[in-house]
């Protein structure tokens, strides 16, 4: 059984307004076996197009191997969009050494509400991904449950938006080692909207080609790809 631990610690700074939370970057990240174009960073698999969207969003002209370089670009960019990462994974265990979500046992997640807590400027959370099976959305509302909270409907289009109120989190008791709760009073309300983008992974193409409003724009114009798809979806929120 391989134990799958996450390579990164949070990417969050004082005044982070979107955190990027998806589960935990391919295992090579892990056991340093990167490829030539993979980033040493967050979302740094060359097979993860994140950074190919947010570069061409920006048009960034950005750098994709193991260089320093490589790193301080894509920091330079959260820092200066205030968007932080914060995936929620900490750790797992795999029976097979690969990136599969479903895969993943003996699942340990971080507490990402905690975090929300400490970086008050947050607002607003990218899911790089769907309520899937052991995606980031799935796997985050699973961990609302333990502070009482639940997600609300805010739009059902893709992608998807959702918001919940953090100031009405129940908190876990400091006295008790059972996993009880008691009310965290809080006077005024702070709403955290919950976006969940199509997976930048090349195996959510296939979901991508099954969204009406891909069909559409791939109607009218042929040359229209998935990739394109998903630059003009993260475009409005990166």
């Amino acid at each position: 059984m391989f134990l799958h631990k996450h390579p990164y610690q949070p990417f969050i700074q004082s005044n982070t307004e979107k955190l990027i939370v998806g589960t935990l970057p391919p295992p090579r990240f892990s056991t340093g076996d990167l490829l030539e174009k993979d980033v040493d960073f967050c979302y740094g698999s060359y097979y993860n197009s994140l950074w190919l969207f947010i570069d061409k969003i920006h048009d960034l002209n950005l750098r994709y191997d193991n260089s320093q370089e490589a790193i301080d670009e894509r920091k330079s960019f959260l820092i200066q969009h205030k968007i932080g990462v914060c995936d929620i994974v900490g750790s797992c265990e795999r029976e097979k050494i690969d990136a599969s979500d479903l895969g993943m046992q003996n699942i340990q997640l971080r507490d990402v509400v905690d975090y929300l807590k400490k970086y008050p400027s947050i607002h607003t959370i990218l899911f790089t991904g769907g309520n899937s099976k052991n995606g980031p959305e799935y796997f985050f509302r699973r961990h609302l449950k333990e502070y009482n909270l639940k997600l609300e409907v805010v739009s059902d289009v893709v992608p998807r938006i959702h918001q919940f109120d953090i100031n009405a989190v129940t908190e876990p008791s400091r006295s008790a080692v059972s996993h009880k709760k008691q009310l965290s009073h809080q006077s005024t309300s702070r709403t955290i909207k919950t976006v969940s983008l199509t997976s930048a992974s090349g195996a959510a193409n296939r979901a991508v080609g099954s969204i009406p409003l891909y069909r559409k724009l791939k109607s009218e114009n042929p040359t229209f790809t998935t990739f394109d798809f998903r630059v003009l979806q993260y475009k409005e929120f990166f």
